[in-house]
C-alpha cells in the first residue's frame, strides 16, 4: 500500500479551505434509488470475486437495493470498457469495473492494464456516467490478495463508495 499518514485526506481536509471558497462540494454515501452496473472480469476471477464481495458490502451499507444492482461478467479486464459503455448507455447511474491484471513475464500486462484504464476513462468522459476503475494492476498474486481482503480497505468496497460519492457529487445543485 502506498498511503501514509501524510497522504491521507484527514477529517478536516474539506474544511481547510472553506472560508476561502464559495462552494465546497463532496459526494455523500446515500445509495437509495441508484441503479448500479458492475462489470467484472472473469480472468483472475478468484480475485475479482473478492472485489465484488467488497463492492456489494459497500452498496448494501449505502442503501442500494438488491434489485438495482446488475453484475455482468466479461472474459477479462480488456473487455470491461465495452460492458461499462453498455451499462452507461442503458441508464445506470454509475458503473463499477472490477478485475485483476497481474504482471507476468511478457508485455501483455502493459497492454491489458493500459487499454482497460484508457477505455474506462473514455466511457466516463463520453457518457458522463461515473465509471469507476476498480481493476487491480499488481505485480504479484500476493499483492492482489492484500487488496481484496474483507473490510473497508477492500478495493471493491472502495470502488463502490467512490461510485456513490461521484453520483452524489455530480447531482449536487451547485454543479449546474
Amino acid at each position: 500500500m502506498t498511503s501514509t499518514d501524510e497522504t491521507v485526506f484527514g477529517p478536516l481536509g474539506r474544511e481547510t479551505h472553506a472560508a476561502r471558497i464559495g462552494a465546497n462540494l463532496h459526494g455523500e454515501q446515500r445509495g437509495i434509488g441508484l441503479r448500479i452496473g458492475i462489470a467484472c472480469g472473469e480472468f483472475n476471477g478468484g480475485i475479482t470475486n473478492r472485489l465484488l464481495e467488497g463492492a456489494l458490502e459497500a452498496l448494501e451499507q449505502a442503501g442500494v437495493a438488491k434489485g438495482d444492482i446488475t453484475v455482468a461478467w466479461a472474459p477479462g479486464a480488456f473487455e470491461l470498457p465495452l460492458v461499462a459503455q453498455t451499462f452507461a448507455a442503458r441508464g445506470r447511474d454509475a458503473v463499477i469495473c472490477l478485475g485483476a491484471v497481474i504482471r507476468g513475464d511478457t508485455p501483455h500486462f502493459d497492454y491489458v492494464a493500459g487499454e482497460c484504464a484508457r477505455g474506462l476513462t473514455n466511457v466516463q468522459l463520453a457518457t458522463k456516467v461515473p465509471t469507476i476503475f476498480g481493476v487491480l494492476t499488481v505485480n504479484t498474486v500476493e499483492q492482489a490478495l492484500e487488496r481484496c481482503q474483507p473490510g473497508e480497505t477492500n478495493k471493491g468496497f472502495e470502488a463502490a463508495t467512490t461510485a456513490i460519492a461521484m453520483v452524489s457529487l455530480l447531482r449536487h445543485p451547485s454543479m449546474d
